[in-house]
């Protein structure tokens, strides 16, 4: 397998880097860029694969030679659902936040303020809303149509955060939910209840 590209992108990756071409000297980039190619007409030559890289990102080229050697793949992706409330802090470890406080609230049904997002009755009051129906919806559609993008871009991992007050009812709820009904090939699903057995 033999990587080029045209001058005007070798000399521009050496100075996006701020590295000096090793057979430039001191002479400019794109003489060094020129001896190169001299040096290595032979090496070419011989190559089973010439891929120009001119136009390619890190990914895109990561993709090609994954084709080239392996054959097409699945993207994998672990994506990771927590709860968590937003009174003991934001995860760290989040890469989206979602902030579910507008919500209907169980902490202020007495009959349920003791119970947690696991527990049906708790379930079924959450899920009679129009606004958490609307809103699961919703997202997951915008998550059915994100989390394959992240994929494309090769991210391994992925987590989305799911927040109410204390943790407790509405995040696990959607959480569990969440985890339930998203089904996307190549994705390796997780969910974890930060903050639902505290406060009690």
């Amino acid at each position: 397998l033999y990587l080029e590209a045209d001058d005007d992108a070798i000399v521009r990756r050496f100075s996006e880097t701020r590295r000096r071409h090793p057979l430039a000297g001191k002479e400019s980039p794109l003489e060094g860029v020129i001896k190169e190619r001299e040096l290595l007409v032979e090496v070419k030559s011989h190559a089973d694969r010439v891929v120009d890289t001119t136009a390619l990102n890190v990914h895109q080229l990561k993709d090609l030679i994954t084709r080239y050697y392996t054959g097409p793949v699945a993207p994998e992706m672990t994506l990771n659902i927590i709860s968590f409330g937003f009174r003991y802090g934001v995860p760290a470890e989040a890469d989206i936040v979602m902030d579910i406080r507008f919500l209907p609230n169980p902490y202020f049904v007495e009959s349920l303020k003791a119970l947690n997002g696991t527990d049906a009755d708790v379930v079924d009051f959450v899920l009679s809303s129009t606004e958490t129906k609307e809103f699961l919806l919703r997202f997951n559609d915008f998550l059915a149509y994100l989390i394959p993008l992240y994929c494309k871009e090769g991210k391994s991992y992925l987590t989305i955060a799911i927040g109410c007050t204390g943790g407790r009812h509405r995040s696990v709820v959607v959480t569990d939910l969440l985890a339930k009904e998203l089904d996307l090939e190549g994705v390796a699903l997780g969910r974890r209840h930060r903050d639902m057995k505290k406060g009690r």
